[in-house]
């Protein structure tokens, strides 16, 4: 017997063409009946990095009976010159988180999958307390169950005021071991009155280390604190357009090309 929220997150590689160029964590989220991939934002697009791919591979179990069993849905991100994914932003500035909506006539019929839904978001911010216990899900440095295609948990806890945005931006801090390749990860908290399926409130979005300038590298340790960026902006991106132009370094590519 699988766990229910192990089959929410998948493991997200980023491309272009054929050019393999990052591995990242997605979680999907149903709204509407609409199925919907949820990442970061810098996943899908980063000026400061220079990282533009065209597409992505998510890996997918086919065979409920057999997780050995898994497929590879390619997905462009752009068409028309614009982005097919949404981000947003707040009085803070941009939201490093993105969402893309998955058709589900691209799936097998076999697809096995599970997802958050916003009656898993938790609305009241004043009821989530500093130190509560957290898991982040996610595929760090990659690192994952490769035979059962599963991804693994790290233990977190809330390390900022929860009902307050950090420094005024859209996020909270986790404090917890995350790696690279864990961006885009659910953040949860469980829930025990909750649906005894998926007994899990859906807090944030993983996005990255949060680290300062002043440290020294040689003597002072990283500080082990992360950004989560609040999971209701999920009601936002999957609500309205906010997609964005091709970027100019992807202007002369062959942004139809999946292969």
């Amino acid at each position: 017997m699988i766990e229910p929220l192990l089959l929410t997150t998948a493991r997200v590689s980023t491309f272009f063409g054929k050019q393999p160029l990052t591995g990242a964590t997605g979680f999907f989220f149903e709204r509407d009946a609409r199925l919907f991939l949820v990442t970061s934002r810098h996943v899908l697009a980063d000026a400061p990095s220079r990282h533009f791919p065209n597409r992505i591979e998510i890996e997918l179990h086919t065979d409920a009976s057999n997780l050995t069993r898994s497929a590879v849905l390619s997905v462009l991100l752009y068409r028309d010159g614009m982005s097919v994914w949404h981000q947003g932003r707040d009085a803070g500035g941009e939201i490093d988180v993105a969402v893309l909506e998955i058709e589900r006539a691209a799936l097998l019929p076999t697809v096995l999958l599970r997802y958050f839904t916003p009656a898993q978001l938790q609305h009241s911010l004043q009821e989530v307390e500093v130190g509560s216990s957290l898991l982040v899900v996610g595929f760090p440095l990659g690192f994952h169950d490769t035979l059962h295609h599963l991804p693994v948990a790290r233990q977190a806890v809330i390390a900022s005021s929860f009902g307050l945005r950090f420094q005024g931006q859209g996020y909270f801090l986790t404090d917890a071991r995350t790696h690279r390749g864990t961006s885009g990860a659910p953040v949860v908290m469980r829930d025990p009155s909750g649906d005894p399926q998926m007994p899990w409130k859906l807090l944030g979005v993983h996005s990255t280390r949060m680290d300062i300038i002043s440290r020294d590298q040689r003597l002072d340790e990283s500080l082990g604190l992360n950004c989560a960026w609040y999971a209701d902006i999920l009601l936002t991106l999957t609500a309205g357009d906010s997609r964005i132009p091709v970027p100019e370094q992807l202007r002369n590519a062959d942004l139809d090309a999946a292969t």
